[in-house]
């Protein structure tokens, strides 16, 4: 696990490189401040968790960084590449970072292989042989190589989601978002998603994690990041940020999240 410093940041890990940088990043939906002057540095492999109250500003935060939402100031730079409006940086930064949403967003009309290598063939030119090959090997990867030729709707929602992992991985990301993706399901269904995405925090990949799972955060995350009002609160290693946390917000949230079982 890394240490947090003072301000936040990371240390050098061996030849690990910042991959993320927001600063200053600033968002409004109309006269209300979602975001609040976020500065947040990740580093290559690094895995961290998001968590806050509902309408913290966690889903927002994540979503500036492959610019699903637009920020109005500030900067965000994802693996060298600053994002702005231009065509050609949001495409490039999109291609390095895949995203798992609390719906699944599959395609209903196409089997779970075809929803898997339509993004590989029409976004990066890859032929149907490679992609096909490419997503199977994910499909293995999450565990549910026997569903390449179903539908959606044929497959249970724990599965679904693993396909949607399945799915983002196709494209080669270097850094995954998940954006609460077990709130959706049923309880016996989210050990599973959670074993998928404890083996891709195993595998080395940087992730960021919008979630309530307080377990998952203690058992993968280097770090775990609290919001509340449109800011980051407070940020610490997970054995830290459980035993000891500074703030009272935090102590307040851990108390509600803990009790109810999370």
């Amino acid at each position: 696990m890394s240490t947090v410093q003072p301000n936040g940041s990371v240390p050098e890990r061996g030849q690990d490189q910042t991959i993320i940088r927001m600063e200053g990043v600033q968002k409004w939906y109309g006269d209300f401040q979602v975001l609040k002057d976020i500065n947040l540095d990740v580093r290559a492999g690094e895995r961290i968790v998001v968590c806050g109250p509902s309408g913290s500003g966690k889903s927002t935060l994540i979503r500036c960084i492959n610019h699903l939402e637009k920020f109005q100031k500030g900067k965000v730079v994802v693996d060298g590449i600053e994002l702005n409006d231009k065509a050609n940086n949001v495409d490039a930064i999109r291609r390095e970072v895949g995203m798992v949403f609390q719906q699944f967003n599959l395609f209903p009309h196409l089997t779970i292989l075809e929803n898997c290598t339509l993004a590989p063939i029409q976004a990066r030119g890859v032929s149907k042989e490679e992609a096909e090959a490419t997503a199977m090997k994910y499909l293995t990867r999450v565990r549910i190589p026997d569903q390449a030729k179903k539908y959606p709707s044929q497959l249970s929602g724990g599965q679904q989601q693993r396909v949607a992992i399945a799915r983002a991985l196709c494209m080669t990301p270097k850094i995954m978002l998940f954006d609460e993706p077990t709130s959706a399901l049923d309880p016996e269904m989210v050990k599973e998603v959670l074993d998928t995405m404890i083996g891709l925090a195993e595998d080395g990949m940087t992730m960021l994690c919008v979630t309530h799972e307080m377990g998952f955060a203690r058992k993968v995350a280097d770090r775990v990041i609290f919001m509340a009002d449109g800011r980051i609160v407070e940020q610490a290693p997970p054995e830290t940020f459980f035993s000891n946390p500074q703030h009272e917000m935090t102590r307040n949230f851990l108390g509600q999240i803990l009790t109810s079982g999370h």
